[in-house]
Parts: structure tokens; sequence; C-alpha cells
């Protein structure tokens, strides 16, 4: 399941159809919670919903009274995850599901508050004490914020967007619910830009719609300031209170970032399982190889881009590896050692590179390339990010356990995490003892008989590599 892909192929599919729908957004999380902030739900009126909000719990209870809960405009709800519901919560809940159908026709024609919190938390027993805050808010309000995520998928260029969630006044012909700020622009031109369905004329979110709106309370504007010099942590999503005098905003400001792009070298059977579960995490994935026959459509159909490359293309392969973890497997020493010397020195390219085999294996193709080298120092940063063999020593055996233990690794590396000692196979003092040793003119001379290292501290290291299955020359 890829859910993000997902949601923003139902929405469209419900515009052509002409179908209304709600979209759900986890907007702030506290204590235990399943998903975090930006995790998203769409509900269609005709039963279609995609996407996940918790583990599961929440979205019966949420499919149910989605369009109910927007039917006034977008809204915000709290759920408890506690260890019992209360008596008060079961009959707000069965007082409205008795009266109210799915399609969104309200039981009540209360009049209800765009700004308000509409139900009491709901508590569902689940035992896991937190609390998770829902916006809900109808397509044709959340379409534009989905078209930004799709810009941000196509482009690869971040976006910085502020939604309002709270607030404390009585001013609602400029501040209401689900408002969305295009932070960036603010930014650059230092105007308050508001993401709607008006125009499109802000370049910061392309094809997504927008318009500038004046005047604007001092106080809100005062806020997006404050907002735009924010910092969002490796989350991608943080919740914030402001308040300048009378007003208090809260906000959820988020940093869009592009998909987490693979760039896989080789082409065998192996490769398929890594492509399938890296597409299952919604992740951009590229094959290539310099065997055409090998590279085909056909063999990767979940991938987003399968080409021949010939091994002297060093321009397209380090555009393919920009902001990328690349991962080398094509089981053929040319292919590897063209890929590894271009790699080895434009280290600042990738976010992460594995070679695939025994250890002993890669330092020779890393030795040979040494050798020919004026410079050896201009390999120094690549070696230092390259993991070898690649993957975590998870056990299991096959191409589908060696994937897991690449997604695993590269998961870590790409989400700044740091595995125990006992799943990496590299450790600090042998990669630091290799590179004293590739720069060691003397070593580099002798150092290879057979394909086999001399030096005794590096067979010893050999001999304690784990993750070699599936790797030849």
């Amino acid at each position: 399941m890829n859910q993000v892909a997902d949601i923003l192929k139902l929405a469209g599919e419900t515009q052509q159809q002409n179908i209304d729908a709600v979209l759900a957004t986890v907007v702030r999380t506290e204590g235990s919670a399943y998903r975090r902030a930006g995790a998203m739900m769409l509900i269609c009126a005709d039963g279609r919903s995609v996407g996940m909000i918790s583990g599961g719990c929440l979205e019966p209870h949420i499919i149910k009274r989605a369009f109910w809960l927007t039917r006034n405009g977008a809204n915000v709800q709290v759920y408890q995850t506690g260890d019992e519901q209360s008596d008060e919560d079961y009959k707000i809940e069965e007082h409205e599901l008795k009266e109210h159908e799915f399609e969104g026709k309200a039981f009540e024609d209360q009049e209800l508050s765009g700004n308000s919190y509409l139900d009491n938390e709901l508590n569902f027993g689940l035992g896991c004490n937190g609390r998770v805050h829902v916006l809900f808010e109808r397509l044709s309000t959340a379409l534009p914020m989905l078209d930004i995520i799709s810009h941000v998928r196509r482009t690869q260029q971040p976006a910085t967007i502020a939604t309002l969630i709270r607030f404390d006044s009585k001013d609602k012909q400029h501040l209401q619910i689900g408002m969305r700020v295009d932070v960036d622009a603010y930014i650059d031109s230092g105007k308050i830009t508001i993401i709607d369905g008006n125009s499109t004329s802000n370049p910061a979110v392309s094809e997504a719609s927008n318009t500038v709106i004046s005047p604007i309370e001092n106080t809100v504007e005062a806020a997006i300031e404050i907002l735009s010099k924010y910092e969002v942590s490796d989350k991608s999503a943080e919740y914030i209170v402001l308040k300048n005098g009378d007003l208090s905003t809260e906000w959820l400001l988020q940093r869009l970032q592009p998909q987490i792009r693979l760039l896989i070298c080789g082409a065998g059977n192996d490769v398929t399982p890594l492509v399938t579960m890296a597409k299952l995490q919604d992740w951009h994935v590229t094959v290539i190889d310099s065997r055409a026959q090998y590279a085909t459509r056909l063999r990767f159909p979940q991938a987003d881009i399968v080409m021949p490359l010939l091994l002297d293309d060093h321009e397209k392969l380090l555009k393919l590896s920009d902001n990328a973890a690349v991962a080398l497997m094509s089981h053929s020493l040319t292919q590897d050692r063209a890929r590894l010397v271009v790699l080895l020195e434009h280290s600042s390219y990738y976010k992460y590179l594995g070679q695939l085999g025994p250890r002993y294996r890669t330092e020779r193709l890393i030795n040979e390339i040494r050798a020919v080298k004026k410079n050896p120092h201009v390999l120094i940063n690549g070696i230092h990010k390259l993991h070898y063999p690649i993957g975590y020593k998870l056990g299991g055996d096959g191409p589908e356990a060696l994937a897991l233990s690449i997604m695993a690794e590269i998961n870590a590396v790409m989400h700044s995490q740091t595995p125990p000692a006992e799943l990496s196979d590299t450790k600090v003092s042998d990669s630091e003892y290799l590179e004293n040793k590739l720069l060691d003119t003397k070593f580099l001379d002798t150092n290879l008989l057979g394909g086999k290292l001399l030096d005794t501290k590096l067979s010893e290291t050999v001999a304690m590599s784990g993750a070699e299955t599936l790797s030849c020359v």
C-alpha cells in the first residue's frame, strides 16, 4: 500500500467522477500514537477510502462521521487512546450514529462553529494513553494542499506550509480552521499568501492554487513571521502555539519533503524484491544497468524509471544519484568498479552508498580504483559513506531477506538513526584502518595477489564479514 500516492490517485478520480470526499489529517499527537502529524486519510461519499491515521482503531469511527463533521466547514477533533471509554462518550457517539447517514446528511440543524472542537474528547479505550488531533475538511478545500504535495513529488523540491488549526478570536472573516499559508512565498516576498483555489500566480507552489489577500490581522502576519524562521525537526511537522496580545493561534507547520529516491545499479533477479519493498514505502525507484537486455520495464514494472546506462555516462549517473540512496548490486566487477570510480569521488551527491558482496571483494575494488588515482584523498569521503557488505545482518536467506536488510539500513541512514552494533558489519576502527592503508603507497603496490589481501589485519576483517549472500565477481 502506497498511501500518499493512493490518496492523490483517488482524489483525482473523485474529481473526475464528481464525487465528494473528506480529507482527514493528523495535525497533532500527544503521548503514544501510531501515526505522526501529517498522516492523511481520504474518505469518499461512495464508500471508498484510502490511507490511515491510526493503526486501524479510529478509522471505522472516522469513516462514519467524516461528512457530518465537515457539513459547516473544516473541523478538528481530538481522540483519546486511553484505557477506558466513558459512558458519556458512548452516548454521544450512539446518538450521532443513529441519526447520521454516511453521505453527510445532518442529524440536527444546530449551528456549529468552525473554530470549535466539535465533540468532547472521545476515549477509545485502546490502552495507548495518547491523544490524536485530526483535521477534517472537504476535498474542495483540501485539494490545493494535495496539489502542492503532487508538485513536491514531481519537482523534488520541498515546500513549507503552515495550517491554522485553532484560534481564539471572533474574526471569522480572515481566520478559518484549515487556512493554509505558503511560508516559502512569505520568505521570498514578505506577503501573506493564502493557499486556496482562486489563482495560480505563485511560483513557489507552481501548479498549486493560491491568492494574496489583504488586509489581514497584524497579529496573524506576526505569527507567519515567526513561523517563517522556525526550523522544523526531522519529523517534518511541528505543532506550534503562538500568542500575540489577545489572539492565540495554533498551527501545524509542515516541511513537505520529496520522496526518498533509490538508485539501484544492477538489474539482476534479486533486485525485484528490493524494488517492491521500496515502492511499499512510497520511494521513487530507478533501476539502471549497462546491459540493455536486463534493464527493461517488463522486468521491473513497479519501478519509476528503468533504463540502460553506459558505464562511461558519468554525468547521468551523478544526476540520478543526486540526494538519493545508491545500491550497487550488479554482480559484475566491471560494472561495480565503473560506478564506484565516479561515486566515491563525488560523495556530496548521494546520501547513502552501499555495495553488494563480501568485504574483500569491495576492498579489492577500492584498491584497484586507488591505484589509478593521482590523488587518493578524493576517495576518502566516499569511503566513509560506503556501506559494505550492503544491508544489516538480520539473518535469513535469499533475495527477499537481502532486500529487507538493505531497506533497513537505508531507512536508518536516511532518517539519521544509529543501529545497534550487532546489526552493522562495518566497524569504525576497520574503516579508519582501511582508509589509512588506501593512502599508503607501499601497501597499494603489494596488497593484491590473485584477488586476496595480504595485509594481516585486513584479512582478519574479511573473515569477520557476514552479509555475503548473493555475491559474486
